[in-house]
């Protein structure tokens, strides 16, 4: 367990450096600099799409090297694009640095969950997903508290310590992840000798012809779509705009989020080793859905509208602890032979690519006035992801029953992350 811990520590280090850019970047492009709302929106758009390449790329460089390399040379790419941004004097220049930023970061994130597979027994992989999650958390929130005290945006270099301090975070995290791939096989989950890695071309193809993994890149987009698209932003302009709420607020909720998911963790862990992973994404859509829901009734009672804004991030909270573990290790049972960092790559940028739309969904609705209708959207889009949970628990069952009489069980329930595993069922399908 010595690797995971150091895994867990690098993932916190390097959150903390990100956590104390990405509050600040906007403000800082287009008031502080002067460069105004298109340049710092076009830097966050350009963040994503850098992600939207590297993530592909990083998992399938993961297929074919070692993957702790893979992820000390992306972490040396955003260390690098960090520095740059400290000196960056000119839209174009920030720009650049906030692309490569996005490729860096991005790239590693495939494989961080190639790395579990690889380094830790089946049977303490959920709980590793889980202490990611949850130090990445913590990591993000500590870099932006501490960045506050830090960044001055009324000084054209006031956000310097913000891009050190994502930097060093970098760096330190890949010498992490350096120290503790010395010495590990490469191969310790080896893919046959008759499965080479694939391009993701070729994965994209699997994953449309089995419906298994279609069905979870639906789950995957809509869970994406449902929270994490608009907890940066669309929640946040909902509730200045609709709710009527403090920045304080928003501010509370969002460390509410983050010691929920720090103090429950460990223990829905506890509760949810034994219950399959399709079964948990129907619970976490389903949270999803009552969060939107409760975030409409706060608008019809604004003398609470403030303490049920917060709530509501609490409630996300709880589906999250459950999502953060869960999801990645299931596509990775899933992957193709020799494609599960090409598999995971893909989701990735499936999962960056609704993120950045996201903003634009928010912004077309609460810009128009139409907060019911932004609410509304949205659970919709938790109930499809209700839905396809159900469909793939419903498939993986019949996968289960189909291959049972002597054959190894392909998708055990508290155990889908068995990658050999998703593999049978993908030739099964």
């Amino acid at each position: 367990m010595k690797r995971a811990r150091l895994l867990v520590l690098a993932s916190a280090v390097s959150m903390l450096g990100w956590g104390a850019i990405l509050p600040y970047q906007y403000a800082y492009a287009a008031n502080t600099r002067g460069w105004g709302g298109l340049v710092a929106a076009a830097a966050s758009s350009l963040f994503s799409i850098g992600a939207l390449v590297a993530a592909p790329l990083g998992g399938r460089l993961a297929d074919r090297f070692n993957p702790a390399r893979v992820i000390v040379m992306a972490q040396t790419v955003a260390a690098l694009a960090s520095a740059f941004l400290i000196v960056a004097g000119a839209p174009v220049q920030f720009l650049a640095g906030m692309f490569f930023l996005g490729v860096g970061v991005s790239a590693a994130i495939p494989v961080q969950t190639v790395l579990v597979l690889r380094w830790i027994d089946s049977a303490d992989r959920r709980r590793v997903f889980a202490l990611l999650f949850t130090g990445s958390a913590i990591g993000m929130a500590i870099g932006a508290f501490t960045a506050g005290y830090l960044v001055d945006l009324k000084r054209t270099d006031g956000m310097w310590p913000a891009f050190a301090t994502a930097a060093v975070g970098f760096l330190i995290s890949a010498a992490l992840i350096g120290t503790a791939g010395r010495g590990a096989p490469v191969d310790e989950v080896p893919a046959p000798e008759d499965a080479p890695a694939g391009s993701a071309g070729e994965a994209i193809r699997i994953i449309m012809k089995t419906p298994a993994l279609r069905w979870t890149a639906l789950i995957t987009v809509t869970l994406a779509l449902g929270f994490y698209a608009q907890f940066e932003s669309g929640l946040p302009a909902y509730a200045i705009t609709v709710l009527g709420v403090s920045e304080r607020t928003i501010g509370t909720a969002s460390a509410v989020n983050c010691l929920v998911i720090v103090a429950l963790q460990m223990a829905v862990m506890r509760w949810t080793a034994r219950r399959s992973s399709p079964s948990l994404l129907v619970v976490v859509g389903s949270i999803w859905v009552f969060s939107w829901l409760l975030l409409a009734a706060a608008s019809f009672i604004p003398a609470l509208a403030a303490t049920m804004f917060v709530m509501v991030y609490g409630v996300f909270a709880v589906g999250e602890t459950m999502y953060a573990p869960v999801l990645n290790p299931l596509t990775a049972s899933l992957a193709p032979s020799g494609m599960v960092g090409t598999t995971l790559g893909i989701f990735a940028a499936l999962q960056t690519g609704v993120s950045a739309a996201g903003p634009m969904l928010a912004g077309v609705a609460l810009s128009g006035g139409h907060g019911m209708l932004f609410v509304g959207v949205h659970v919709v889009i938790s109930l499809m992801a209700v839905i396809a949970a159900l469909r793939l628990r419903s498939i993986l069952s019949g996968s289960k029953a189909s291959l049972r009489g002597g054959v190894p069980t392909t998708v055990r329930d508290s155990d889908v992350e068995d990658e050999l595993g998703g593999r049978r069922l993908t030739q099964a399908a």
